[in-house]
């Protein structure tokens, strides 16, 4: 059956994360067969071709096999199978082939010529003699001809973690081109790679189990592995690598791996700290004394080697010295690295026979204190690409200046996605949150940083998420201008690994993950975060629940996937969130478990023995991961996750203190605790309940805990005083460990208007308590329409329900960033460049109204993300009022020399968020009505996540997070 050609464009878009695509699945008008079942292409191309062409072009031939059942052919010699479709695959310039099409006038190269990484696909009719129609793939150099033969690849089913992250192959029956043309590239970002860095314990003992070591007797990072990563890196169309440095020497464990970059077409480069092609083992090695003031000639001699080493290949060299091993130097101060660098670049230009160094690839990178040698005043050549650097934590410190916007080596960023330092290690699995990637990197990307983008990826392997998103934004930014993007991006992604059946709800579950572990590394839960909060909002268990909710979503997901989809799917998807909520329940248990005791509950042991039994759980979820298929994974889990107290890892993975109760409590077996204090009764004093209204958030539903303090069993009983005041359950028997919320609801039609108190009285043991709780039943007037109301004295208000927005005279406004930050959304201006610092009159305004029905001073806690002054002329700053009172301006960063840390930093990205709380001058306090707080963003990298408002100024108790937000009218 023929189908119109817009329904086709829709089948092949479902199956690759490409801009345009060329293929189907059924006959189109006009089209080509190219594969099927006994059908394949044969694959034409130049001998005298880029080896890596040809050797891509070989991957596509087993591609269509693995789709199709039937392999296609790869010949150079100008003969093709008889009845086999043909695709003629080529560089633009080496290509007798694409050349001929191209002066014959049957190819329109002219959208790519002498542009860098580009490609056009095109379908042609008599392309050479005795061939009627061929699908033609034309790359403007090496590289972009690999990229159109990948892009072809992707489209036909093969996604490029098919190796890497197991992605089953979705088998065709038939494979046609469009009668199309796709021309894609150049890159937006010239430089795109990955840095393979920490990887021991897990890649390491895996690469040692699984690449026997070379000859020459280095470690398993061989040629044979190289060629895994490099085949993955040009199927993400990346074009960058740096190797491992810890434990690797590239260029000496096998002396293949050099020769092999260059014939896949992969552009080597050294990390930060790595000068001119030389490994950090190297330096140990052959010049362990790495001083440039004592030891000049030898480490000359040295970073010359490596130059000659590699001269042959395409390198991008990093320029500058540190001190061992990743260190500050002791010796070296800005003149001294200016003379470094003049070393660096006359060995280029001799070494090389290249005098204009605009013509040699090369950075230097602005990491930690080499940063401050730029920031005072060192004099770097305008050749060199500066390599500016995150915190280690994915916050950008900072990003050029006007004035340095036009220098000829441009700008790059070297980005973390794993780290080892302070304030804590990470490295285990995903903690990235995408949306937190895509709001840096456009502004990365706005700010002219867009001649490298290079991430560190730790071990690789439970990152295939982030570093997908990543290669993709760097590839192709003009796809990711929406802040939905990274959502509408999510599906399609999900789509081409696990299918459509299930692509929505892994989405969803992707985004909610992202949100979760923003709020704090999984290696920074021992310091309790919820600790203070296991009574107020129930935050401790609120966060157990909604990372219990993902895992029962993924776990569905899984169960209905078919079983040759299940192990990409676990990989990638279920594992994080399975092996992330068992780590969760661990510590927030072992929370709960203190305070339990505290009140003498004997729950307290059920919860040291769930806590227990999760620790076991999530050594088996590792010997699952490390199961599949064979042992493939073997090793990749055996980074240690529990037990951290500093910023190393801890020797092994142990459990958080656990408490434990014994005997019966002296004030009786029957324990009584509500809502929002760690009071027990009998014996405690009795607190008031929180009050509630009509208006209270369903996450904040009201109850009383009834418990056993101690061996035995009591019935109880729970009676209201009256009737429009139920509570569920009121009545039952409690034996042992049993721990019970018994939830009240209100019936506001029947309760009293204004001010009342509903009291209950529970009996027990023989015991017997009277606990009140405040209502306030209370209507917001018809006039307000949108807004969010206050209940319990507080009013919380995400970011992305604002109730205005107003644009500024610079065209700039606000736009929302859905699934963002630690809770809900991010609110960001749509423009992150300005020639001057905003002020409130030249920047535009969020406004949030809510009303209220108490009284009082309020007190404000503004929660934005972690950010730098990413242009030291200019305060990453922003402002607040409360019913048009004078704005308050607040800079977060304090200013500092690049490479130092200023002040709050640790506790900024120990919970990824600036935090300001201060008391608010309102004229006679806030009255019972309608107010506003308006909110401006004075600089393009505050991004605001939450507002509240304590209008009493002491109704808030102390949690990590903040109240979940407060009721809203007028928003969909």
């Amino acid at each position: 059956m023929k189908l119109l050609f817009p329904l086709l464009a829709l089948v092949s878009l479902a199956s690759a994360l490409v801009k345009t695509p060329t293929v189907a699945f059924e006959e189109v008008d006009g089209g080509l067969k190219l594969g099927g079942a006994g059908i394949a292409p044969a694959i034409r191309l130049d001998s005298k071709d880029s080896p890596g062409v040809i050797r891509a072009a070989q991957d596509l031939a087993v591609d269509f096999e693995r789709i199709t059942g039937t392999k296609g052919s790869v010949n150079t010699d100008g003969k093709t199978e008889s009845n086999a479709a043909v695709i003629i695959v080529g560089t633009i310039g080496k290509s007798t082939l694409i050349d001929n099409l191209v002066s014959s006038g049957k190819l329109d190269v002219s959208a790519i010529q002498g542009k860098w990484e580009s490609f056009v696909s095109a379908l042609i009719e008599d392309p050479i003699q005795g061939v009627s129609k061929a699908l033609v793939i034309a790359g403007s150099d090496r590289r972009g001809a690999i990229f159109g033969i990948y892009d072809l690849s992707e489209q036909i089913g093969v996604s490029p973690w098919w190796w890497w992250a197991d992605v089953t192959f979705k088998t065709k029956p038939a494979i046609y081109a469009l009668p199309k043309v796709a021309v894609s590239g150049p890159p937006s970002i010239k430089y795109r790679g990955i840095f393979l860095n920490d990887e021991q314990p897990a890649l390491t003992n895996w690469v040692n189990q699984f690449y026997p070591r070379a000859s020459t007797g280095g470690p398993g990072f061989n040629a044979n592995f190289h060629a895994r990563v490099f085949e993955l890196l040009l199927r993400l169309k990346a074009n960058y690598f740096w190797p491992t440095m810890w434990d690797g020497q590239f260029y000496l464990d096998d002396t293949k791996n050099g020769p092999l970059a260059e014939e896949y077409g992969i552009v080597m480069g050294t990390s930060h700290t790595e000068p001119l092609a030389r490994s950090t083992k190297e330096q140990s090695r052959f010049c362990p004394n790495w001083d440039w003031s004592r030891n000049q000639n030898n480490v000359k001699n040295f970073m010359k080697d490596g130059v000659t080493r590699s001269k042959n290949w395409e390198t991008l060299y990093t320029l500058g010295m540190r001190g061992n091993g990743d260190e500050a130097s002791p010796t070296l101060n800005a003149q001294s690295l200016e003379a470094v660098i003049a070393y660096q670049q006359s060995t280029l230009q001799s070494v090389l026979g290249q005098n204009d160094l605009s013509k040699i690839p090369q950075m230097w990178c602005l990491y930690k204190e080499v940063g401050n040698y730029f920031a005072t005043g060192m004099k770097v050549p305008d050749t060199i690409t500066l390599l500016w650097a995150d915190d280690n934590v994915g916050n950008m410190m900072r990003l050029p200046t006007a004035s340095e916007r036009n220098r000829v080596g441009g700008a790059g960023v070297y980005y973390h996605f794993d780290y080892v330092g302070s304030p804590r290690n990470y490295k285990w699995i995903n903690s990235i949150q995408l949306s937190k990637t895509w709001e840096q990197m456009n502004l990365a990307y706005e700010r002219s940083a867009r001649n490298i983008w290079i991430v560190n990826v730790g071990d690789l392997k439970p990152l295939e998420l982030p570093i997908n998103h990543f290669l993709d934004m760097a590839y192709d930014i003009t796809a990711f201008k929406s802040p939905s993007s990274t959502d509408e991006w999510l599906k399609t992604w999900a789509t081409r690994e696990f299918g459509s059946s299930v692509s929505a709800r892994t989405q969803e579950a992707m985004a909610t993950y992202g949100k979760l572990i923003i709020r704090r590394k999984y290696e920074q839960l021992n310091n309790q975060p919820y600790a203070h909060s296991v009574t107020n909002f129930d935050e401790a268990l609120r966060v157990l629940d909604e990372w219990t909710a993902l895992a029962n979503k993924t776990q569905a997901i899984y169960d209905s996937l078919d079983a040759a989809t299940k192990p990409s799917f676990f990989e990638i998807v279920h594992h994080p969130a399975i092996a992330g909520k068992t780590v969760q329940e661990i510590y927030a248990k072992a929370a709960l478990n203190q305070l339990y005791a505290r009140q003498k509950r004997q729950s307290a042991n059920k919860l040291a023995a769930d806590v227990r039994a999760a620790f076991t759980r999530d050594q088996d979820i590792t010997k699952q991961y490390h199961a599949l298929l064979g042992g493939k994974w073997n090793h990749m889990m055996d980074q240690i996750h529990l037990g951290y107290n500093n910023w190393q890892d801890p020797g092994s993975n142990t459990l958080p203190g656990l408490a434990s109760v014994s005997g019966t409590d002296g004030n009786g077996l029957m324990g009584i605790s509500v809502q929002g204090s760690d009071a027990s009764l009998p014996g405690g004093s009795v607190p008031t309940m929180n009050a509630l209204t009509p208006y209270t958030g369903s996450w904040d539903r009201r109850y009383i805990n009834l418990y056993v303090r101690g061996s035995g069993s009591y019935t109880y009983n729970i009676k209201a005083n009256v009737d429009y005041v139920t509570v569920n359950p009121s009545s039952g028997t409690l034996s042992n460990q049993d721990d019970i919320k018994a939830y009240i609801s209100i019936d506001w039609t029947r309760a009293p208007k204004g001010a009342s108190t509903a009291t209950f009285t529970i009996t027990g043991a023989s015991k017997t308590v009277t606990l009140s709780l405040p209502l306030s039943n209370v209507e917001v007037p018809s006039t307000f329409t949108k807004g969010h109301i206050e209940s319990a004295g507080y009013v919380s208000m995400e970011a992305g329900h604002p109730f205005s927005l107003s644009t500024a005279s610079n065209g700039a406004t606000y736009q929302v960033i859905p699934n963002y930050g630690r809770t809900h959304s991010g609110l960001v201006l749509t423009t992150r460049t300005f020639p001057s610092a905003l002020t409130t009159s030249t920047a535009p305004k969020a406004s949030y109204k809510f009303y209220t029905f108490s009284t009082g001073s309020p007190r404000i806690t503004i929660y934005v993300s972690m950010m730098f002054n990413t242009d030291p002329t200019q305060r990453a700053s922003y402002a607040y009022s409360i019913d048009g009172g004078n704005p308050v301006t607040v800079s977060p960063v304090q200013v500092t020399t690049l490479g130092n840390m200023p002040s709050g930093w640790d506790a900024a990205v120990n919970q990824q968020a600036w935090v300001h709380t201060a008391n608010v001058n309102v004229n006679g306090g806030l009255k019972v009505g309608e107010h506003t707080v308006d909110f401006w963003a004075l600089a393009g990298e505050v991004v605001l996540q939450k507002i509240v408002v304590d209008v009493k100024g002491n109704a808030v108790g102390s949690s990590y997070m903040g109240p979940g937000e407060s009721t809203m009218v007028g928003f969909e």
